[in-house]
Parts: structure tokens; sequence; C-alpha cells
């Protein structure tokens, strides 16, 4: 008998990057997320996690990881894509003009309005608004 899913509560995306510092710009300047842990190493932050309106994100330094997990170590390591729905596209807009635009603003076949960075770890964020259905 499988698991039932409402014993899940929660799911958090752990991304794993080089650095944490030259990440957290993206996060806490321009996406507008808290910062609510750190965990500092001897050459900086090995891991944070970040919250924002009920989102949480994970970052953890892939030494950080290997340490604790030595067999990830060996692993390849790819790029996350996470996709993530917001109310007013419009209103991140001009917070992303320093980022790295991986994808412009365009509107999707699926009815979604859409933006991508790609982050300082080397990871796709989509930030995305369902377009208004026409009322004629």
């Amino acid at each position: 008998m499988a698991a039932s899913p409402s014993n899940y509560t929660k799911m958090t995306p752990v991304l794993t990057v080089t650095a944490i510092e030259p990440c957290l710009p993206l996060w806490i300047d321009r996406l507008g997320f808290e910062q609510t842990i750190e965990v500092p190493g001897d050459d900086g932050l090995v891991f944070v996690a970040l919250q924002g309106n009920g989102i949480e994100v994970m970052l953890q330094t892939r030494a950080s990881l290997a340490a604790d997990l030595p067999a990830v170590a060996a692993a390849p390591q790819g790029p996350a894509f996470l996709f993530m729905e917001v109310a007013d596209l419009d209103a991140i807009l001009p917070h992303l003009l320093e980022s790295d635009i991986a994808v412009a603003d365009h509107v999707t076949f699926y009815g979604m309005r859409e933006v991508s960075v790609l982050t300082a770890g080397g990871h796709y964020v989509t930030l995305a608004q369902p377009v208004a259905e026409s009322k004629d």
C-alpha cells in the first residue's frame, strides 16, 4: 500500500552551488526572499534557507554536501529548474534588470507569461503569471 499524500506537508528544493554569497543578491535583493537560516563554514557560508510568501528554497555548497554525503561528490551536477508562479510579473521585472535573463518575457502556448533567469549558482528560475483570459 502506498503512503498517503496527506502525510506530506512541505517540500523544499536544495540547490547545490559552488559558493552561497554570489547567489544571495538575486534571492534577497531582487526577489525579496528573507534569509532564515545560515550555516557558516571556514571560507564563507555553506548553507542558507530563504523564505518568501510561503515559498522556501535552500542553498548548500557542493563541498558541504560532499562532506555530508560523500557518495554525492562523485555524482554529476546539473542545473535545477524552478518554476515559480507569481501574482504580478510586472512588479518583479524591474528588480531583474541586473539579473542574467535566460529567456526573455514571453507568453507560452499553455497560457503563462514567463521570464527565466540564470542564478549565480548555475540554476534556472522561471517566474510565471497566468495570462488573463479575454472576456469576449
